[in-house]
C-alpha cells in the first residue's frame, strides 16, 4: 500500500491564504518594475540585482510573519515596541555607532539602526494610546500624543537623519489627523511651524541648509551642492512622452544622475519610460493607497482603522518625498522610493507594513464570519 502525498500547492495554499491577493499583487508589480528598473540603473554595480531579489524575499518573509500576527496581538504588543524603540534611540544618542557624520547605529550583538523601528512602532503606539481612550479623547489626549511623538522624533532629528524623522513624524501624525485632531487646531499648527521657520533655520546642520538653498536654486553650485538635482531632472525631462527605452538612458550610463538604484531610481525609469511609463508607476501607487485606505474604511476598531491609515499614508509619504526631491519640488531628504529603490532595511519596513495591512483585512473577514 502506497500513500500518496498532496501536491506542493496544497501544501503551500494555506500559508498563502493570509495574503490580500489585491495588495500583494499591487506590490508584486511595483517591486518587478523596480527589478527592471535597477537591472539597468545597476549595471555598473554588479550583484546589486541579486541583492534586491534577496531583500525582496527577506520583505515577502516579514510580511508574511505580519499578516499571521492578529491586530489583538499588535495592540498587547505595541507599548514594548515603542518602549525598546525609544530605548535604543537613547542608547544610541549616547554611544551609538558613527559612520559618515551621522550616529544611527548602535551594536547589541549585531548592528541595528533603532529609527527604523519607529516607522511601525509609533503608528502602533498612538492607535494603542487613542483605543484606550475611544470616547473620552479630549484637547489634552492631542497634547500627550504629541509628546509621545516628539521624543522619537527629535532624538532621530539629533543624529542627525532628517529623512528618516520626517517619516516617523508623518507616521504618528497621520494617527493623530485620524483620531479627530480639529482643522483650526491644525490650521493653526501650520501658521505656528511658518512662524517659527527663522527659529528651525538656526538649528538645521549646514548640509540642510544647503539642501534648502539647492532646490531654490540649483545653478548656484552646478557642479557641487546643486549637482544632484540639476542631472535628476534633465533626465526626466529628457524622457519625453516615450523614454528613451531601457537600457538606452544616457545620463544612467553616462553617470551622471547620483545614488541612481538609490534614492534616484525614479529618474533612471523615467529617462527610459517617460512620462507613459510615470503615468503606469503612479498609477500603480494610487492603487496601492487605494487598497490601503479601502482596508481602513472597513477596519472594524479604532485601533485597526487608525493603524491602517497611517501606515497606508506612510506609502504616500515615501512615493511623494522620493518623487519631489529627484524632481527639484522638494529638498533632497533621502528617502527611498517604495518597494523600488535598492536597499533591505526599506523594504523590510514597508512589508511589515503591508503585513499589518493584511492583517486587519484578514481578521476583519473573520470577525464577520
Amino acid at each position: 500500500m502506497s500513500l500518496h502525498r498532496p501536491p506542493i500547492w496544497q501544501i503551500i495554499k494555506p500559508h498563502l491564504a493570509v495574503f490580500d491577493g489585491a495588495l500583494s499583487l499591487i506590490i508584486f508589480l511595483i517591486m518587478s518594475v523596480g527589478i527592471v528598473t535597477l537591472y539597468s540603473a545597476g549595471m555598473n554595480f554588479p550583484g546589486r540585482v541579486e541583492d534586491q531579489l534577496r531583500n525582496i524575499l527577506i520583505a515577502f518573509i516579514a510580511m508574511w510573519i505580519a499578516a499571521n500576527v492578529s491586530p489583538q496581538t499588535l495592540l498587547r504588543f505595541a507599548v514594548p515596541i515603542y518602549t525598546i524603540g525609544v530605548t535604543l534611540l537613547i542608547a544610541v544618542a549616547l554611544f551609538g555607532i558613527i559612520k559618515k557624520g551621522s550616529r544611527r547605529w548602535i551594536n547589541i550583538g549585531m548592528v541595528v539602526q533603532p529609527s527604523e523601528v519607529m516607522k511601525i512602532a509609533m503608528p502602533l503606539m498612538l492607535a494603542w494610546y487613542f483605543q484606550k481612550r475611544e470616547g473620552m479623547i479630549r484637547w489634552y489626549v492631542f497634547l500627550i500624543a504629541a509628546l509621545l511623538l516628539a521624543v522619537p522624533v527629535g532624538l532621530i532629528v539629533r543624529q542627525p537623519d532628517l529623512g528618516t524623522g520626517l517619516l516617523v513624524l508623518a507616521a504618528g501624525f497621520y494617527v493623530i489627523f485620524f483620531a479627530g485632531l480639529s482643522w483650526k487646531v491644525l490650521t493653526g499648527l501650520v501658521i505656528a511651524v511658518g512662524a517659527s521657520l527663522p527659529v528651525i533655520w538656526s538649528f538645521m546642520h549646514d548640509y540642510q541648509q544647503q539642501r534648502v538653498m539647492m532646490l531654490i536654486d540649483p545653478t548656484s553650485d552646478p557642479l557641487g551642492k546643486g549637482f544632484h538635482i540639476i542631472q535628476s531632472t534633465i533626465a526626466i525631462g529628457s524622457g519625453g512622452i516615450t523614454g528613451k527605452g531601457w537600457l538606452m538612458g544616457t545620463q544612467t550610463h553616462l553617470e551622471f544622475i547620483p545614488e541612481r538604484t538609490t534614492d534616484f531610481i525614479f529618474s533612471v525609469y523615467s529617462e527610459e519610460f517617460g512620462l507613459i511609463g510615470n503615468l503606469i508607476l503612479l498609477a500603480l501607487y494610487l492603487l496601492l493607497i487605494g487598497r490601503g485606505l479601502m482596508i481602513t474604511a472597513n477596519a472594524p476598531t479604532l485601533f485597526t482603522r487608525l493603524l491602517a491609515g497611517a501606515i497606508t499614508m506612510i506609502f504616500f509619504t515615501y512615493a511623494f518625498v522620493n518623487m519631489g526631491m529627484v524632481s527639484g519640488i522638494l529638498p533632497v531628504v533621502g528617502v527611498p522610493l517604495p518597494f523600488m529603490s535598492y536597499g533591505g532595511t526599506a523594504l523590510v519596513t514597508l512589508g511589515l507594513g503591508a503585513g499589518i495591512l493584511m492583517s486587519i483585512q484578514r481578521h476583519r473577514k473573520l470577525v464577520q464570519t
